[in-house]
């Protein structure tokens, strides 16, 4: 159990997008309309936000912040100051994902774009790594550079779905714009 628990919170992008797809499907099945388009789009970028967005980066928060020597060695890199500045921004960016797990269009943006901003540099930053030192530590490659590069992707398509579908229930929402 012990090793799960490990791989699990190693791999956290992951397990968290997981969990986040997981609590939508059980909002999605208790909401009136079930698994209507208009409510599917909602919960699934309501929970995405909440979970890859507020709790992952306030779990990378406490990692980098509390446990920067833990953190660097993960990454294949030394441990310095910089640990802490990223726990920080990550800080910045669970607060955001907080506000926008039931927010508006525009706070959810938010919580998207700087996240994936973030995401693709540190991507671009893991890959260059890789390609000069051949450094393939497991948060330098493998499921976190893959998640670096892959959520964002998902969370834009999240909300353009949910854009989508508004006010109508059917794809290019005939209703209500969404903000």
């Amino acid at each position: 159990m012990g090793e799960l628990i490990r791989l699990a919170m190693s791999n956290f992008t992951l397990t968290f997008f997981v969990f986040g797809v997981v609590a939508a499907l059980i909002a999605i099945a208790l909401k009136p309309g079930g698994f209507a388009l208009d409510n599917v789009a909602e919960e699934l970028l309501a929970y995405f936000i909440l979970f890859t967005v507020a709790i992952a980066y306030f779990y990378n928060f406490v990692v980098h912040v509390f446990f920067g020597d833990v953190a660097a060695s993960f990454i294949g890199w030394a441990n310095s100051p910089f640990q802490a500045e990223v726990g920080y921004a990550s800080l910045g960016f669970a607060a955001v994902g907080l506000l926008a797990f039931k927010g508006n269009c525009m706070v959810r943006l938010a919580a998207i774009l700087g996240p994936a901003l973030f995401q693709w540099g540190a991507a671009i930053g893991h890959v260059r790594n890789i390609a000069e030192t051949g450094n393939m530590a497991p948060g330098n490659a493998g499921v976190m550079l893959y998640s670096d590069i892959l959520l964002p992707v998902i969370g834009f398509a999240l909300l353009w779905f949910k854009r989508s579908t508004d006010g109508s229930g059917i794809p290019g929402g005939a209703g209500k714009a969404y903000g």
